[in-house]
């Protein structure tokens, strides 16, 4: 299973989305944005799983796929 992760910067001030949590692969200015991708790449490789961290790099919200 994949896992795929959106975090932001140390500021909150751009969205990486992240493939098993290695290097970020895409940069966004909107979180919505990172999450809208993020979920495109979880869906085309099922099973996933979606984690939304917040700025504080918790996990916010677990989506599986």
């Amino acid at each position: 299973m994949r896992e795929y992760t959106v975090a932001p910067n140390k500021d909150a001030t751009e969205w990486y989305v992240k493939v098993e949590d290695v290097a970020p692969t895409d940069k966004y200015e909107k979180k919505d944005k990172a999450i809208e991708k993020a979920e495109e790449m979880a869906q085309e490789h099922k099973p996933s799983k979606l984690y939304i961290l917040d700025k504080y790099h918790e996990i916010e919200e677990e989506r599986s796929f």
